[in-house]
């Protein structure tokens, strides 16, 4: 047992935390502010290989593995949850099942351009009445010759009106519920496929959520991603892997937060001495590391099981519910620890709390991964 990360994952680390401080931390209350997609922070991490972290360098990746990206969303989310989601939706959602289900002409069309940073990816799972029930998606496809014809809608589907491919899924045998459902590559411009408006969010503001309409939308034949009616095997598999992606991304969330009440703490003096002085402080400080470094151990050991290709669908949820749930307590702590002035947008963690709230909804909410880990304990 090594609990110790190997000099190439420490080399990740120490890049991609020095792109983080120096390119996207500065612009981070701005992007948040704004509500504007910073473009060319998407591209610049496209240029140092962070989006393809994960994938062979034959389809435009950088040779990586997941712990990899793991630790890139880490690190991106201590100081951004706008990059960090769109990181996580662009290379764990769209990419990823292309290069596990897509044939080797689709991982040329599209896994290098998208893994490059060429093209933005988007996944499109959720559904106006398939939101935890994904099984219940309405959205069709029919073969025509040469073509299928896809009809429904996607909503809060992240990059999506800025996407240039889109993973979906659609009914293709709609009497047998689950096992009729397959996945599709859709490219921007394709008839009929047209985004709707980008919500407006809590938080992550720097992250495009959209909604995605399809009209008698015509694609090849050979933009069905797998083979027919797999894509419900498929979506459960990408979304293993995702949800260690969101829990490394609120575990960077939350060690941003911490480290901003550790400074603090340390630097301001009321009753003439720093309050780190104080016990309460001290507590919640010791909660937060603790708390910190066990859902460390819980997203590494989950993307360490999906390296060694067995089964981490328990660990995955386990993780990500931890991780998730330890992140609001920890930037909920971290605002205490500021005080009045952790209300105010100046020190960061009010936009660190209002961020991390997601990862307890998105890649399935929290509720699921309490009945995805029961089933799994009760079935032993």
């Amino acid at each position: 047992m090594d609990f110790e990360l190997s000099e190439e994952h420490r080399m990740i680390r120490r890049m991609v935390r020095d792109f983080a401080e120096k390119e996207i931390g500065p612009r981070a209350e701005e992007i948040d502010a704004t509500d504007a997609f910073p473009d060319d922070l998407f591209r610049r991490m496209g240029e140092l290989g962070i989006l393809g972290l994960p994938f062979p360098e034959e389809y435009g990746g950088s040779g990586g593995d997941y712990t990899s990206l793991v630790i890139a969303l880490e690190e991106i989310a201590r100081v951004s949850g706008s990059m960090a989601i769109t990181l996580d939706a662009h290379t764990s959602l769209c990419c990823e099942p292309i290069y596990l289900f897509g044939t080797e002409e689709q991982k040329r069309k599209y896994l290098v351009p998208l893994a490059r940073g060429e093209k933005v990816g988007a996944f499109g799972l959720t559904e106006p009445q398939a939101g935890s029930d994904a099984g219940a998606t309405r959205t069709r496809a029919v073969r025509d010759g040469d073509e299928w014809v896809i009809n429904g809608q996607k909503i809060f589907i992240t990059n999506g009106s800025i996407a240039d491919v889109v993973v979906i899924t659609a009914k293709t045998d709609p009497e047998a519920g689950t096992r009729g459902i397959s996945s599709f590559i859709i490219e921007k411009g394709a008839p009929g496929f047209q985004p709707g408006r980008d919500e407006k969010k809590m938080g992550l503001k720097g992250s495009v959520t959209s909604e995605l309409f399809f009209e008698d939308c015509r694609i090849p034949a050979g933009n069905l991603l797998g083979k027919e009616n797999e894509g419900f095997k498929q979506f459960l598999r990408t979304l293993d892997a995702g949800r260690v992606a969101i829990a490394a991304m609120a575990l960077g969330l939350a060690q941003g937060a911490y480290e901003r009440a550790v400074a603090y703490a340390k630097e301001r003096v009321q009753f003439g001495q720093p309050i780190a002085n104080f016990q309460a402080v001290q507590w919640m400080l010791a909660d937060s590391a603790t708390e910190l470094d066990a859902a460390r151990l819980m997203v590494y050991r989950a993307a360490w099981l999906r390296e060694r290709g067995g089964r981490f669908t328990k660990e995955a949820s386990m993780a990500k519910l931890f991780a998730t749930e330890m992140s609001e307590r920890v930037c909920r702590r971290a605002i205490q620890v500021h005080g009045g002035y952790g209300y105010v947008r100046e020190y960061g963690v009010e936009r660190m709390y209002r961020d991390q709230r997601l990862c307890a909804i998105g890649e399935g909410t929290n509720e699921i991964q309490r009945i995805v880990i029961a089933r799994h304990i009760l079935r032993d």
